[in-house]
């Protein structure tokens, strides 16, 4: 975990964000002066779980809990320094960011460093399931109540709000339904309340959405996901303004969280190339998504960056990118077929993720879930309640959209 104070980075806000994200977490007190024996293009993996002094007055002297400052190996070395740093100077606003051993660890981090005995918690319904059962779990064993809204009535949002409501937990777009909140209209809510608003940035990254100068007051990802890229290694993060960041790193502490260097490696690793990723991803993703809407086997595409899909509008309003995850919803047919179209993919893998450089497929099941807002989507039959998740990879679009087909087929012949 690091704050911004004290950086030493050659990028600054003013340089676009390829930039950014190959300078930043490489001060060179980490990889050595540049032209000089022993200089490193990124900070080495430290491993140790032992910090060690010179002498006892060195000891004494050390700054007690001090952000970047070498004490024990769970407050972190210069791998996880740099990689907090880097995500610290792509979020405009953050004074520091926590790393978490995962991004439901990251969004429990958070929660629990807002929330006390006896509070209420607003919870988006279209939230990542993880974070209902944490609602339904963890933090009603901790006396804390979970209520759902629905994102897309921001008044209905307002009367869920009792005296002893504390916060908010956005994910916009929700990662199955695809859901896009109108987080300016809800923040604003959430602010006149006094409400501690938390935002699941997954699906955007920083680079496609910046809640925290929309007015969040903490947002988190899952690193698993864009970040990490590769599909090896799993983490998540917490960034916030000082004093919610300041929060943040003590209970993170106080729980005893730490993250391995070489996993924090393989994130910084991936960071370098997120915006490529993300750029080719999307663009696959809006080919396919184009594709698939004009295909009569499907009913819907749950794709915001589609003119016409749900949250469009609000997507080019807010947001300045997007990513390869959406869904579409079959046109009637069966559970067992839409198991046909999954089973007859090929360069779709079957698994739980997204972000990654390969192609996912995943069936999309919402409606027991949903408490605050119903499922299918008012205006869609009620037979077509079949989803498919998609998660772009880097394959060539023409052989997606192949296998896609080759899909398509096998549910047509069993619907």
């Amino acid at each position: 975990m690091s704050s911004s104070d004290d950086k030493n980075s050659p990028a600054s806000p003013a340089h676009g964000i390829g930039t950014r994200l190959v300078e930043t977490g490489r001060r060179p007190e980490w990889t050595g002066t540049p032209g000089h024996p022993g200089a490193v293009v990124s900070p080495a993996v430290w491993r140790a779980s032992t910090h060690l002094y010179p002498d006892m007055a060195a000891l004494r002297a050390h700054p007690a809990n001090t952000d970047g400052k070498f004490y024990y190996g769970r407050r972190g070395a210069p791998t996880q320094w740099a990689l907090a740093e880097a995500l610290t100077e792509l979020e405009p606003g953050a004074a520091g960011t926590v790393l978490y051993p995962s991004g439901v660890a990251a969004i429990a981090g958070a929660l629990l460093t807002v929330l006390r005995p006896g509070d209420v918690l607003l919870m988006t319904d279209s939230a990542y399931e993880p974070s209902r059962t944490m609602g339904r779990g963890l933090l009603k064993d901790f006396g804390v109540e979970t209520r759902w809204f629905d994102p897309q009535d921001p008044a209905a949002f307002e009367s869920t709000i009792c005296p002893r409501t504390r916060a908010v937990l956005l994910e916009s777009p929700g990662s199955l339904t695809i859901e896009v909140h109108d987080i300016p209209a809800l923040l604003a809510i959430a602010k006149a309340h006094g409400l501690v608003s938390v935002i699941d940035n997954t699906w955007a990254s920083p680079l496609g959405f910046t809640p925290l100068t929309h007015g969040a007051d903490i947002t988190v990802m899952s690193l698993t996901k864009h970040v990490g890229g590769h599909s090896d290694a799993m983490m998540g993060s917490a960034s916030a303004g000082t004093e919610w960041y300041r929060k943040l790193r003590l209970r993170a502490q106080g729980l005893g969280n730490v993250v391995s260097p070489d996993d924090a490696a393989l994130m910084l690793r991936g960071l370098r190339t997120l915006s490529l990723r993300l750029e080719r991803e999307t663009a696959s993703a809006l080919t396919l998504a184009r594709w698939l809407d004009a295909q009569p086997e499907v009913a819907r595409v749950l794709c915001p960056m589609l003119p016409g899909s749900p949250g469009h509008d609000l997507w080019v309003r807010d947001f300045t990118g997007g990513c390869g995850l959406f869904s579409f919803v079959l046109n009637g047919g069966t559970s067992a077929a839409r198991d046909a179209l999954i089973d007859a993919l090929h360069l779709f893998g079957i698994g739980y993720s997204w972000g990654g450089f390969e192609s996912l497929a995943t069936p999309v099941d919402p409606a027991p879930i949903r408490t605050a807002s119903r499922w299918p989507f008012a205006g869609m039959a009620e037979e077509d309640r079949f989803g498919v998740r998609l998660s772009i990879g880097l394959e060539d679009t023409a052989d997606l959209i192949a296998d896609l087909a080759g899909g398509l087929a096998a549910w047509k012949a069993h619907a």
